[in-house]
């Protein structure tokens, strides 16, 4: 099956390739920060840090421990008015530790902060500082204050939102991989329906949630930490701000982090970087049904990637004439599966919740894919900010007939989540506001201190030719890749090689001579149904 996957990305990039249009244009880094956005800036900065941010304990509504402090920055709406609207942004933090390991072990310097940002657009990052916890992060957190936070628009900081949380969850829905034209009117309809209520319900500041103003507050934010330089970590969309940032204030950086970079190609943002999306998720889609016909003899759904394809196809028609009850339909089907694409431990619960539903009990599914009610509020937040940023960073077709052609191709190719991930951005077509030109990142040698890129090579959320575009458009970074993995987002987690060449650069700052390579983490064990159904459902 390697082959089969080998081949949908040549072919797959094959075929972007011959989609892609003349960019639209991009602004260079000299030319982002027009004089009164670069005069807001500089005044936000001076007040954030003669200000600093008052730690206390966090909101009940953070729900996190006592253990982690929290405080609020304040950051202009809009840079152009630093004297206009005030938003806060909520942040949390954990102090360093000092703690060295070892009973006899001296004290460990204290190096600053740790500002951390985990990516969406629309992901709040305010449970950061409790990695500090965990046995990969002890040795960062005894050196490293572990700050968190939720950029504008998320959680508490400023709250967006465009749709009623209840119909943002509702269930069951239909996902058909093949879409006829009928579907694809209605979901067009949604799409415009959806942009009107984003400019309804998040009003006119609607602009100023985008990536320029993300890297805006990032730099008002470490003045408020105090920190003369900043160490930043960023994974996934966190790359691509952080990278803006390296950008556009390169002599502010000390150390950064980038963990499963986006392509930061002007070019790319962000229409043609969902469509190579869709092309790496086919692959990695392969990846888990080839893990799961090795373990044929636990699940029972094929022995090969096709024979366990033709299950889910399966589970997926069923669904879509009953849905399981009558909340999971191949919509909800479909979201809970592409989980196993950005996640491989994610697939001995989802194989497992397969083969009870073709056996007649559909209890795990359920368990697993339904929505939580309870959820609703954040999940339909966190995508309204992702929405609001992609689509105002930059131009996208406002033609249908665009769409509808290049995504066509693509699932030709890749038809696990082409079309789902069209949906998902469709709004942008009828977005009403206007949109920024994204930043044409890049640095000269010297400019900016060295930084750390990390990627598995088989990343299907953000494919490894983004880490290769971002390490040749940062000069002096440094890539190294996990070789013939998938997980997004790899610091910290269970590769050990990985780890060390993270804690080696924030600790000492050392890196590799231009790249390296780790061997991949294990691959998971297969669980019974009865180990499957005492694991975590949601993530």
């Amino acid at each position: 099956m390697r082959a089969a996957a080998a081949l949908y990305g040549t072919a797959g990039s094959l075929v972007l390739t011959a989609l892609v249009a003349a960019p639209t244009g991009s602004a260079s880094a000299t030319d982002t920060l027009p004089y009164p956005q670069a005069h807001g800036t500089a005044v936000a900065v001076q007040r954030a840090k003669a200000a600093g941010i008052r730690f206390g304990a966090c909101a009940a509504a953070e729900g996190l421990p006592p253990s982690v402090r929290c405080g609020t920055v304040q950051v202009p709406l809009d840079y152009a008015q630093p004297d206009g609207k005030q938003i806060k942004l909520t942040v949390s933090r954990v102090k360093a530790t000092k703690k060295a390991a070892g009973k006899r072990a001296k004290a460990v310097k204290r190096q600053g902060a740790l500002v951390f940002n985990p990516g969406g657009p629309g992901a709040s990052g305010m449970y950061f500082p409790l990695v500090g916890a965990i046995p990969e992060w002890k040795r960062i957190a005894a050196a490293y204050d572990l700050v968190g936070y939720a950029p504008r628009g998320v959680g508490r900081s400023a709250p967006i939102s465009c749709q009623d949380p209840k119909e943002f969850v509702k269930a069951p829905t239909h996902s058909p991989a093949h879409p006829d034209a009928a579907y694809k009117l209605k979901r067009v309809a949604e799409a415009q329906a959806y942009a009107r209520g984003c400019a309804k319900r998040s009003g006119a500041g609607l602009p100023h949630f985008n990536s320029l103003n993300n890297v805006r507050d990032l730099e008002v934010l470490r003045a408020a930490l105090g920190e003369q330089k900043l160490t930043f970590m960023g994974a996934s969309y966190g790359t691509y701000f952080g990278a803006v940032y390296a950008s556009l204030f390169p002599s502010h950086v000390r150390r950064m982090v980038f963990d499963s970079a986006v392509n930061p190609d002007p070019a790319q943002i962000w229409y043609y970087n969902n469509l190579d999306q869709s092309v790496a998720f086919e692959r990695r889609w392969a990846d888990f049904r080839t893990w799961v016909a090795k373990h044929d003899k636990t699940y029972h759904l094929g022995k090969t990637p096709d024979a366990v394809l033709r299950s889910y196809e399966r589970v997926r028609d069923a669904l879509a004439r009953k849905p399981a009850g009558g909340k999971v339909g191949s919509g909800q089907l479909q979201s809970a599966y592409l989980q196993a694409g950005y996640y491989d431990d994610f697939w001995p619960m989802r194989a497992s919740a397969l083969s009870a539903y073709l056996k007649g009990d559909p209890k795990q599914l359920i368990e697993q894919a339904a929505p939580v009610p309870k959820a609703a509020k954040e999940q339909e937040n966190s995508n309204a900010v992702y929405t609001a940023v992609e689509c105002n960073d930059a131009a996208w077709p406002t033609d249908f007939k665009t769409w509808n052609r290049d995504n066509s191709l693509v699932a030709r190719l890749a038809p696990f989540e082409t079309w789902d991930n069209a949906w998902m951005n469709l709004p942008c077509a009828y977005w009403p506001a206007p949109r920024q030109r994204p930043v044409d990142v890049r640095t000269d040698e010297g400019e900016l201190p060295p930084t750390l890129i990390l990627q598995a090579e088989r990343d299907a959320a953000t494919p490894y030719e983004g880490a290769e575009e971002l390490n040749r458009r940062l000069k002096g970074s440094v890539l190294v890749t996990e070789r013939d993995a998938g997980t997004h987002g790899i610091a910290g987690g269970p590769n050990q090689c990985v780890n060390g060449h993270l804690e080696a650069y924030l600790l000492e700052g050392r890196l590799p001579v231009r790249r390296a390579a780790c061997a991949p983490h294990k691959e998971p064990e297969p669980l019974s149904g009865a180990r499957a159904k005492a694991l975590p459902k949601k993530r």
